[in-house]
């Protein structure tokens, strides 16, 4: 009897060690009820874009080009997205375009009333512009290009940027009206109390004159 007890405690040590192997294998670990902390707690922090102040008013996945003047060949300048965004409080609309993976900008700058988009030889789907651009941290000006995935596309924006353009112009248009009726009407103003002012300057010589006998 002595001869077979080490024999069953050999078979219940193998049972327990083929059990933790086929634990091991497939995946589970054992629960010791431990609670481990984390080393580094991490905080949510809130991410700006700058566009917060603005609305929306195109937003387009579309391919940028820049014409590179000392090569005098087009370069790409990234595929992204392209905004034309329109400011809550100042009625400014700019132009921004951001890559796709990065989201680094490869386009920011206003549409102003001398903005004209052309079609691109050769491309229904592309257009071109020139602009003074702020991508880069400092104002340059850029000859861009861009392409979209559909005419559709490209004549939607095509449009919007002119329309936007079209009525800047009208505006500032009517503002230098406005100012120039203004500066003539203060003009007219000046000429007509000029004569007012010579005539008291006469009476007052005639009551002078009028004096002088009597003394």
């Amino acid at each position: 009897m002595a001869d077979k007890e080490p024999v069953v405690e050999r078979h219940v040590a193998e049972e327990e060690g083929e059990d933790s192997a086929a634990a091991a294998a497939t995946g589970e670990e054992e629960d010791t009820g431990a609670q481990v902390a984390p080393i580094v707690r991490l905080e949510e922090v809130a991410v700006t874009t700058g566009e917060e102040d603005e609305d929306s008013l195109l937003d387009m996945k579309a391919k940028l080009y820049r014409f590179d003047k000392d090569g005098n060949q087009w370069k790409e300048r990234g595929t992204g997205t392209v905004k034309l965004l329109k400011h809550k409080e100042n009625g400014k609309v700019r132009l921004v375009m951001r890559q796709a993976k990065t989201l680094k900008i490869c386009a920011n700058h206003l549409v102003i009333s001398t903005t004209k988009m052309q079609e691109h030889a050769g491309s229904d789907k592309s257009c071109v512009w020139h602009a003074a651009d702020f991508a880069d941290g400092e104002l340059k000006d850029e000859m861009f290009a861009i392409r979209f995935g559909s005419v559709e596309n490209c004549k939607k924006f095509k449009d919007l940027v002119d329309e936007i353009a079209e009525s800047l112009a009208k505006t500032e248009g009517e503002s230098e009206e406005g100012s120039s009726a203004a500066g003539l009407l203060e003009k007219l103003s000046v000429s007509e109390s000029k004569p007012e002012e010579s005539s008291d300057a006469g009476k007052e010589t005639e009551t002078k004159a009028d004096a002088t006998p009597a003394e």
